[in-house]
């Protein structure tokens, strides 16, 4: 089955408060700023599509492309017990032209 035959309905407004889970605050992160690109920690079950369409439902900002990565969890240890971080799934959204998103408002 073609990916293009999929339902391509936009989520629901609490969806979408759940593929957005926290924005990203690091120097790597504040650089692409530069360039048009916010960085969102986002729900692991979350879809392309989705954050694209939870950005611009949320913010009102267009997006021109989502890139996503799984940011696997440490090893550490726990009060002398080895211990695993959890998974992290990081979106990289690049908006279109001079839009902006201010992250430290809030939603």
């Amino acid at each position: 089955m073609s990916w293009k035959y999929l339902d391509k309905a936009k989520p629901s407004k609490e969806r979408m408060y759940d593929v957005i889970r926290a924005p990203v605050v690091t120097e790597k992160s504040s650089a692409g700023s530069e360039n048009a690109q916010v960085t969102f920690r986002v729900a692991m079950d979350a879809t392309k599509p989705e954050i694209k369409a939870a950005v611009e439902g949320l913010f009102g900002a267009k997006v021109k492309r989502v890139n996503t990565h799984v940011r696997k969890g440490k090893e550490k240890m726990f009060r002398g017990r080895k211990g695993r971080r959890s998974d992290v799934k990081i979106a990289v959204v690049t908006l279109l032209g001079d839009q902006a998103i201010d992250i430290t408002t809030g939603v």
